[in-house]
């Protein structure tokens, strides 16, 4: 297992591409604190199967006083590299503290569609979400995923006033310039879900609860109409999810801790389609208390898997920093548990 310091001074929550030519393309938010400033979406990218990393450019520019940070990311068909990207206003300054400033108070703004040709170098943009009628804080989270002849992606609504969230999946069919046809995943205590296209109509979403913070797995057979619930895959406070497709088809699973003494990333595989799962791993362990997990995982041409985080510190590194793991899958043959 290798572990490095992959880009410094962001509190990130990468989101990981792998593009058609091999290079991982990671969204993240560019700002040292867990959003209460102003900063952009950026795509930084490695060429190198995740051992260096370098800025290619602003997917999402803040708009001041407002930032861009949350996003969900994926290829189109036609290659392009898509973010779609939404913030908070306002928000105050970068290096600015204000012990009375309250996340409450924030609006969301609307979702942004960014698109580039390129690789993440160039980028053109467009307001081209169709929002479900009386969704005000409407939320893009995970993957964007391709299948067939259109791609899926999730969002969460938040309600302010009553506490509840709930978990919505939206098409394009049209490579990613326009989405809308909004479906429930799940209701009322579920936000930021990650998708997984298995073929055949066949989806699977990983979703965070609100209450306890575990995540909850939801299949469809209808092609992303309707979902039915598949039951816990982590513990409380262990969340949000990754879903990836590896190579000898099984699936991983990569999600954040956030439990007193135990912090940092945990995997686990599922042989049968999500129908039964390993025992969890424990991928990165903080040394430290510290903000930390959003894992998005990558297996590359050798098999190597390659897992992005973020962490507030570390014992030898006491910045916000994006974190990468190379490491590589358990054999097939160890034993699975449901």
């Amino acid at each position: 297992m290798e572990r490095y310091i992959a880009i410094d001074g962001v509190c990130a929550w990468p989101n990981m591409t792998q593009m058609s030519n091999g290079d991982l393309v990671v969204a993240i938010f560019n700002q040292p604190v867990h959003g209460r400033w102003e900063g952009d979406v950026e795509a930084w990218a490695s060429e190198d199967g995740g051992h260096k990393w370098t800025k290619r450019g602003a997917a999402a520019p803040g708009e001041p006083p407002g930032n861009r940070m949350n996003v969900a990311a994926g290829c189109a068909g036609d290659g392009d590299l898509l973010v779609i990207s939404s913030g908070w206003t306002p928000v105050l300054a970068p290096g600015v503290e204000d012990p009375e400033f309250a996340f409450k108070k924030r609006e969301v703004l609307a979702p942004r569609v960014c698109r580039s040709s390129d690789g993440g170098r160039n980028w053109v943009r467009e307001d081209s979400v169709e929002l479900p009628d009386g969704e005000r804080w409407f939320i893009p989270f995970g993957d964007i995923v391709a299948a067939d002849q259109q791609l899926g992606v999730s969002f969460y609504s938040a309600s302010p006033e009553d506490k509840k969230n709930t978990s919505w999946f939206l098409r394009s069919t049209d490579d990613g310039r326009t989405w809308g046809d909004a479906c429930v995943i799940g209701a009322d205590d579920y936000n930021e879900t990650d998708l997984l296209y298995l073929g055949d109509r066949r989806w699977l979403a990983a979703c965070r609860t609100f209450t306890d913070g575990h995540v909850q797995l939801f299949g469809s057979e209808d092609d992303g109409r309707t979902w039915t619930d598949r039951g816990p895959v982590s513990l409380p406070r262990q969340h949000p999810a990754h879903l990836t497709k590896l190579a000898d088809g099984r699936l991983l699973l990569s999600y954040g801790l956030r439990n007193e003494g135990l912090l940092g990333v945990a995997v686990r595989i599922s042989p049968d389609e999500g129908e039964t799962w390993l025992e969890p791993r424990v991928l990165v362990d903080l040394d430290l208390p510290a903000d930390c997990g959003y894992p998005s995982s990558a297996q590359i041409a050798d098999g190597t898997i390659v897992t992005a985080y973020y962490a507030k510190q570390v014992s030898a590194h006491m910045r916000y920093h994006m974190g990468v793991v190379r490491w590589d899958p358990p054999a097939v043959k160890e034993t699975k548990t449901t």
